[in-house]
């Protein structure tokens, strides 16, 4: 009985302690556990697309993107890299979509103090996790779910169970473990840079339909216009993760 009610006064200690380190800390440097999005946002998708299909203006277009996104949200003090693979090409290599964003953890745009202070994993991301790296985490499978994938705004994407239009599909460029294609065909809307041949690879938001419930790696889009990538179920969007 005693060591249970030890047990329970240590909790209860090493809690208010971390709450005291958390109210110690400069005002400026505390999350904000009410907004939305939250000041520990550090992952978002992007609302509104860049518009002009799978030209993206390349991976600093695209990374532009995600800073301009955030900063209106207040959260531009952050560095924010989007989640794009792009492919071999004559004296250009190959760059890793996972080699982009670090190795987290990342919290979604509704996350709260109490999150942070426990580093809940229901409400932030770790690289392997997300990737299955480990055989534990590959066959837990990722813990990325449209609860998650919100927007900067704190809004969700629309997915396949949501009235139309869909938007659920996620410019990528990936392989299921985040890293880019090697073969010869296009799977990076040249590198995002075409609005025309080629095709993406692209993820669903909400991980529903066709038939790998891939955050990341489901299927190709028809072609690289807005037109193509809206005749699939999206229109543009992707994954923007903060670096620092």
């Amino acid at each position: 009985m005693r060591k249970t009610t030890l047990s329970i006064w240590l909790g209860f200690l090493s809690v208010l302690a971390m709450i005291n380190v958390a109210v110690a800390q400069p005002r400026d440097m505390m999350p904000d556990s009410e907004d939305v999005p939250s000041s520990l946002m550090t992952f978002f998708v992007t609302s509104a697309p860049i518009g002009d299909g799978g030209n993206l203006g390349g991976l600093a277009g695209a990374d532009a993107h995600c800073q301009d996104l955030a900063r209106a949200v207040g959260a531009g003090q952050k560095i924010w890299r989007a989640y794009l693979s792009t492919q071999a090409r004559p004296g250009q290599p190959a760059i890793n979509a996972r080699d982009r964003i670090g190795d987290g953890p990342w919290y979604y745009p509704r996350a709260k103090l109490l999150d942070y202070l426990n580093r809940r994993l229901d409400r932030s991301l770790y690289k392997s996790q997300i990737h299955g790296d480990t055989l534990e985490e590959a066959q837990r499978g990722s813990n990325m779910s449209k609860e998650f994938a919100l927007t900067e705004k704190g809004g969700y994407v629309n997915g396949i169970d949501d009235p139309l239009p869909t938007r659920h599909d996620i410019l990528t460029g990936s392989l299921p473990d985040g890293r880019a294609y090697t073969d010869d065909a296009d799977h990076t809307c040249n590198n995002w840079t075409s609005n025309s041949a080629g095709s993406a690879q692209v993820g669903h938001s909400d991980r529903i339909g066709n038939g790998n419930q891939s955050w990341n790696s489901s299927h190709a889009t028809a072609g690289c216009s807005q037109e193509d990538l809206m005749s699939s179920g999206g229109v543009g969007l992707f994954y923007c993760f903060a670096v620092d």
